[in-house]
């Protein structure tokens, strides 16, 4: 007998693994299908070593494509609950929900057995490394002829239930960034003899916010790390920053990225002190059908509150698919009252939204 969808989620939320770090969550997403009634009428796909593609093939027509990503974060959860994560990595940005709406609802197609051909992708890593992009490169959907995709996120910006979405960008793009400053350390009594690392970063980030202003709202340079010096009488030798750049598609950000370079040369010719960028995992903007955004509106707006919430800088990588396919992404509202926001060692979206994403992916499948 299977396990149901809330326990599914409860296991998952003990046990969260980091991006390409997914093992257990994949056999435990494994073992939970096999255990469905009619499972044998799927078929399963593992080209990486963690995620899986579920296959339910009906006729001959194209296939539908419904996406849940599977990877944690290194965040130590601050929830005081009985499924609380049993080690230093967390579930904060709902990805274990996620899953779980997305096998609640292959457990409702097969019990349903609606004459469509349906692919459910539990995608690994997400957050980090382009799995998305890693996953398709396996050429596993080269056999299916997929007409469209659909994906949602939850989020406690919005009241429970809520469905927010919006035709062309939804999602921005998103690269993430390291950028190292290599000076020379000196003591702070003599620190005209070094060249200080960290000067060079504050004139950097001085001079980089102006040309932030430049773009106005089509780009943001989010800095999440920083890292200078050791001791606290030597000028720093080197320093570090680690962030993202979000833009309104990859064309800005590569615009934005070349600016940036030069504002590092110029840094490097006034002080001394040298560079180096290392480019991380890149997003594509995540777009949503026009087509598909007005008839999805129409149709779910009857029995959720449907918002257009514009574009949002936040980074994901189900861009990936959308250039790929006509898509469909949404925000699924999970709040009721809390607001902690994703990423948040507090973030916990109710049991209770898992039905309520089956039932929205239920009217898609059947609508669309």
């Amino acid at each position: 007998m299977s396990i149901s969808p809330i326990q599914l989620r409860h296991q998952l939320h003990r046990h969260p693994e980091l991006a390409f770090e997914e093992f257990e969550t994949t056999s435990t997403i494994i073992r939970s299908i096999k255990d469905i009634d009619g499972s044998d009428k799927l078929k399963l796909h593992t080209p990486m070593d963690t995620g899986i593609l579920v296959e339910y093939k009906m006729n001959d027509d194209d296939y539908l494509l419904f996406r849940a990503d599977i990877d944690a974060l290194p965040i130590i959860e601050e929830n005081e609950i009985d499924f609380k994560s049993t080690n230093d990595f967390m579930h904060a940005c709902g990805h274990d929900v996620h899953t779980s709406i997305l096998y609640s609802f292959l457990i409702d197609v097969l019990e349903k057995k609606p004459d469509k051909n349906i692919l459910f992708l539990f995608q690994p890593a997400e957050e980090a490394g382009g799995g998305a992009m890693k996953f398709y490169s396996t050429d596993v959907f080269d056999q299916f002829k997929i007409r469209n995709a659909f994906a949602l996120h939850v989020t406690d910006e919005y009241s429970l239930g809520t469905v927010a979405s919006t035709p062309g960008v939804l999602f921005a793009s998103a690269l993430e960034i390291d950028i190292e400053f290599m000076g020379e350390s000196a003591h702070v009594a003599f620190r005209n003899e070094g060249k200080n690392a960290f000067n060079a970063l504050r004139i950097f980030l001085d001079e980089v916010e102006g040309l932030e202003i430049e773009y106005g709202e089509s780009i943001l340079l989010g800095l999440g790390k920083f890292k200078a010096g050791s001791v606290r009488n030597i000028t720093p030798g080197r320093a570090k920053i680690e962030g993202s750049i979000r833009g309104l598609s990859v064309k800005v950000i590569e615009e934005f990225y070349t600016k940036m370079e030069s504002v590092l040369s110029n840094v490097k010719s006034e002080t001394g002190v040298d560079f180096s960028i290392v480019r991380g995992a890149q997003y594509p903007e995540v777009i949503v059908d026009e087509n598909m955004y007005t008839k999805i509106q129409s149709l779910l707006s009857s029995e959720n509150k449907f918002i257009d919430c514009g574009m949002k800088m936040t980074g994901e990588d189900f861009g990936f698919f959308s250039q790929k396919w006509p898509s469909f992404m949404f925000w699924l509202g999970t709040s009721k009252g809390e607001k902690y926001g994703l990423h948040n060692p507090k973030f916990l979206p109710p049991d209770e939204v898992i039905e309520i994403g089956k039932k929205i992916l239920v009217k898609i499948l059947i609508n669309i």
